[in-house]
């Protein structure tokens, strides 16, 4: 058997080995204390959950058009405008997630050896999407600016060119948390139109923030042909496992990535597509509630890490933070061999040892530092930073 040269361009992730070995120590009996999730800790609301019920009891089980039901698309394109986009219901394909957006917009626009460009830290998912499409890489490190993108302008101006087919912005970000100043989208937006690039805005975390609202890309003068919205349910709504997102662009993208999605997915579950409407629509309270939340989660791990000597700029948006580990004392392997010096190594040790799951930086792109995700109870936080402490980790 011979496998393709796409498949064989992607490595396995690096977070895999944190997650194998958290399910050999659970399977032990290990009291794990994950920090390593990316979805919410908190229940899909119940309004939403009864909508899936009903709609299932009605009898939606079947096929839907395959850009989705009217109403869905209808109800993404009021809330789109609301936040000044000016598309219509024909701008809307729906996905099963957003990661299936992600993945036809990269299909759709990159072809063998279009350069793509990404803001590092940047979401794992980026670069194995762009190597599937056959696209070669070009990143730009934000680490050395808090994660911020405007003081990194001049970075991203000398890499981008005329060849660029790519740029994937992400904001809020994951894993840095970062929501992306006004000033730094116009300096996006002047190199996207000077050199005429496409942009992915990926808005999954747009909903969860803590007093920096992001400006949505495709509103700035001169993007709204050339951004290609992606959103979803999973993480304003808790909606993980619905598998539910949407991409919205100009017409013939939407023709274009339409066929792929046509010829792959079929459509969005039915009876989802019908509790998404509800999410849209009735969900304000559980939301800001989530949210509420989330920045008291914040609050409590940025200081309980000044408590150990480690400043972290709180982040503005999102439920994870970027914490630097290759700069704190790094404990020796169970063994007594050598200090772990790299953020693979850490992470793996802070498991085995501490039985706190983190993903390592490099996984984004960014060596030296640790995602921990704040999307678990203060409690299980402030154990999970008493052990690593106890241990050497911090």
């Amino acid at each position: 058997m011979e496998f393709t040269d796409r498949v064989s361009r992607v490595e396995p992730s690096a977070t895999l080995a944190i997650s194998q070995l958290a399910s050999e120590l659970e399977a032990e009996g290990a009291d794990v204390i994950d920090l390593s999730v990316g979805e919410p800790d908190f229940p899909t609301p119940e309004n939403v959950v009864s909508a899936g019920k009903e709609s299932m009891d009605a009898g939606d089980t079947g096929y839907t058009s395959s850009n989705g039901i009217s109403d869905l698309r209808e109800a993404i394109a009021t809330k789109l405008r609301g936040d000044g986009l000016e598309y219509g219901p024909e701008n809307v394909i729906v996905t099963p997630g957003a990661k299936q957006a992600l993945y036809e917009t990269f299909q759709t626009l990159v072809q063998d050896g279009d350069e793509v460009v990404l803001l590092d830290p940047a979401w794992v998912s980026y670069e194995a999407m762009a190597k599937l499409a056959g696209g070669t890489l070009s990143r730009v490190d934000l680490s050395a600016h808090e994660f911020r993108l405007e003081p990194a302008l001049d970075e991203l101006a000398e890499t981008v060119t005329d060849d660029t087919e790519l740029l994937v912005v992400n904001s809020p970000s994951n894993p840095s948390g970062a929501v992306y100043s006004d000033d730094a989208l116009d300096g996006v937006r002047d190199l996207a139109v000077e050199h005429d690039i496409t942009v992915i805005s990926d808005e999954i975390y747009e909903r969860i923030t803590y007093g920096e609202e992001p400006t949505p890309l495709a509103t700035l003068e001169g993007m709204g042909e050339r951004t290609v919205t992606v959103n979803g349910f999973s993480k304003a709504y808790s909606m993980t496992g619905w598998r539910l997102g949407y991409l919205a662009a100009p017409e013939a993208l939407i023709d274009e990535a339409g066929k792929l999605h046509s010829h792959s997915v079929s459509c969005a579950t039915n009876f989802v597509q019908h509790a998404g409407c509800e999410a849209l629509e009735n969900t304000e309270d559980a939301v800001e509630e989530m949210v509420e939340a989330f920045e008291s989660r914040r609050d409590l791990l940025v200081d309980l890490l000044a408590d150990h000597g480690i400043d972290v700029r709180a982040p503005e948006g999102a439920f994870y933070m970027m914490v630097p580990v290759s700069e704190t004392p790094s404990a020796s392997d169970a063994s007594g061999g050598e200090p772990r010096a790299d953020d693979q190594s850490w992470c793996e040790g802070a498991i085995q040892d501490a039985h706190a799951a983190t993903v390592p930086g490099s996984a984004f792109g960014t060596p030296g530092y640790a995602r921990f995700s704040y999307a678990n109870s203060e409690e299980r936080i402030r154990e999970a930073v008493d052990r690593l402490a106890e241990e050497g980790y911090l």
